[in-house]
């Protein structure tokens, strides 16, 4: 059966609408239009009272229940695009034709762009979403899930952390910002959730993160669509 968009929830009629929340997931997307300069409007989406599985946001946001999601209307119809990784590259593909975020097609760039956005949706995210379930959340604090995942995220890290230092640019893919940087850096900025201090042990990260938040509209995209809580709760400072 089909189902509508709430009204609450309407899409802009023309341009970008994000669904989120300040997760390490949802501030990729924010941060990333944030830092291009595309105008979008958000809705905050509270995955704890499960709206993100009612009947209208798989149909039309994502089949699959999890923010973030987007739908842009810019061109009249709606495109719907889900998953952060396919919305990172989307977005690159769409609305970066001067390569602020990313770089041309068949680059050798490109495609290490994409070894290291693939490298985080598939080892850093789950990696540390187990770590950070075990240690946060779970009602049962089992050690060894624990130490299984907080030292691989420890592992990734310091994969990250010799590339930084290899590359020397201060960013993840040749000499500017990307969207491998977007996609990695608001988990690594939760790092202190794992009483992961990356200051001491990690400082090309943490030099990296500081770097990011610099970054002209970043701290506005951290912030969008509430106050985001490396800057509320964390070690972060806005006004670096």
């Amino acid at each position: 059966m089909s189902t509508t968009i709430p009204e609450a929830y309407a899409p802009a009629p023309k341009g970008i609408t994000l669904y989120t929340l300040g997760t390490p997931n949802g501030v990729k997307i924010s941060v990333a239009l944030s830092v291009l300069g595309v105008p979008y409007k958000s809705y905050l989406i509270d995955i704890s009272t499960n709206i993100q599985k009612e009947p209208w946001f798989l149909e039309h946001v994502n089949p699959n229940g999890r923010i973030p999601g987007i739908i842009d209307t810019t061109e009249g119809k709606p495109v719907r695009v889900f998953e952060s990784g396919a919305i990172l590259i989307y977005l690159a593909d769409k609305y970066d034709k001067n390569y602020k975020i990313s770089y041309p097609h068949g680059t050798p760039e490109y495609y290490e762009t994409l070894e290291w956005l693939f490298f985080q949706n598939a080892g850093v995210g789950p990696m540390q979403g187990q770590a950070n379930h075990f240690k946060v959340f779970a009602p049962e604090k089992i050690p060894y899930g624990i130490k299984r995942y907080t030292d691989e995220t420890r592992r990734l890290y310091s994969v990250l952390e010799t590339r930084l230092k290899d590359n020397k640019s201060g960013f993840l893919v040749g000499d500017h910002v990307s969207i491998a940087d977007f996609s990695t850096v608001g988990w690594v900025a939760g790092s202190y959730s794992l009483e992961i201090d990356l200051k001491s042990e990690f400082p090309e990260l943490h030099a990296w993160v500081e770097r990011i938040i610099k970054l002209p509209g970043a701290v506005e995209g951290f912030n969008t669509p509430s106050p985001w809580r490396g800057f509320t709760t964390g070690p972060w400072k806005a006004d670096l």
